[in-house]
């Protein structure tokens, strides 16, 4: 049974640890190990929690909860950006990625923000398809000199 509920300051280190750990996991298939490293790197973890702390504060945040661990977590700026939707490695596929969108998408509704775009990365990309996003762009984006592709995605709310 998935819980999902408002992101809490103290979840910060178990959503930089499941943030590393899928992207390590679930993102190899359609990213190198390079790539997959700058993307989320280790030595970035301390300065990710400081940055994160603060914009997942900032932002509509909600975590997916099943027992007593964080299996999700999604962020929406009040701009309509879908910033931030991981879900644990052992969790995929059994629909947290689901709710956790359908939450920002209804609250993001009810502020009347129009639509929602996102950078979605090639693992994703399908995901937000079959909720119709489309494609607005493919994109080339650099972190420490190493290149990865994303695409920029919008739907209409």
């Amino acid at each position: 049974m998935i819980a999902l509920r408002k992101y809490e300051d103290s979840d910060i280190e178990e959503i930089v640890t499941l943030f590393y750990e899928t992207v390590h996991t679930i993102n190899a298939r359609d990213y190198s190990p390079e790539q997959l490293d700058v993307w989320a790197s280790r030595d970035d973890q301390e300065t990710r929690i400081a940055a994160w702390r603060s914009s997942l504060r900032r932002h509509m945040t909600y975590v997916a909860v099943m027992g007593d661990s964080i299996v999700g977590f999604a962020d929406l700026t009040l701009e309509g950006y879908l910033d931030r939707l991981y879900v644990h490695k052992d969790a995929q596929g059994q629909g947290v990625a689901t709710a956790l969108v359908n939450t920002l998408e209804s609250e993001a509704a009810r502020l009347r923000i129009r639509g929602i775009n996102t950078d979605a990365s090639v693992t994703a990309k399908s995901f937000f398809e079959r909720r119709g996003y489309v494609v607005i762009a493919s994109q080339i984006v650099e972190r420490k000199g190493v290149q990865l592709v994303n695409f920029k995605m919008h739907k209409s709310l």
